[in-house]
């Protein structure tokens, strides 16, 4: 670990955990409402939508500190990029109750709800791993559950696929849902993404 003797804006590390936290309320309240009823989605979506406005404003604060601050804790390139990855996830799960009400999609098939535990699962160790990012420890675990995690959300949308296209679904039907899947596997990649990029900060912090 590079010693550092000039006083940094620590303020980032509280900041990223904060986006974190927005993520992980996001992820938690997506699994809710796959698993619950339609007629509860429309409820979901206006919740997730102020998620996702509370994200962006945490995004920008982080992006604003970088910006106001003479040093940083670490490079300033890797936090602007952390900070959009993060931003990606919840973006990502919004939209996937945003496609649910719009498109009207009907009853979901029983993977969508396990895709939205993956990731759940990925936004509570997203979180878990901001506050080591201050000292760059702990955290090869993270990028390993992560990608793990990744690996089944892929195998997952695979067999989602597959089951879409087996079967005499109206063309309709087949458009809606293999847009959703795609959207809950973006959010997935996103995931790995934030993971990986964690990985290259502390790669190059040691």
């Amino acid at each position: 670990m590079r010693f550092k003797l000039t006083p940094q804006n620590t303020s980032f590390y509280g900041q990223f955990a904060t986006l974190a936290t927005h993520i992980r309320d996001a992820a938690h309240l997506l699994q809710a409402t796959v698993e619950g009823p339609p007629g509860e989605w429309q409820s979901a979506a206006r919740r997730l939508k102020e998620l996702e406005h509370q994200g962006d404003e945490a995004t920008h604060a982080i992006l604003s500190a970088v910006n106001s601050s003479f040093i940083t804790p670490f490079d300033r390139d890797d936090i602007y990029r952390l900070a959009a990855r993060l931003d990606d996830c919840l973006d990502h799960i919004e939209a996937s109750v945003e496609i649910m009400v719009l498109y009207r999609v009907g009853e979901l098939p029983a993977a969508v709800a396990e895709q939205a535990r993956v990731l759940t699962q990925m936004a509570d160790l997203t979180l878990e791993a901001m506050p080591g990012l201050e000292k760059m420890h702990n955290l090869r675990e993270f990028w390993i559950a992560v990608n793990s995690l990744e690996n089944d959300a892929d195998r997952n949308y695979r067999q989602m696929i597959a089951a879409l296209f087996d079967g005499d679904r109206d063309a309709v039907d087949i458009i809606k849902f293999k847009e959703l899947f795609d959207e809950l596997e973006a959010a997935a990649d996103s995931f790995e993404t934030v993971a990986n990029t964690v990985e290259s900060i502390a790669a190059k912090e040691s």
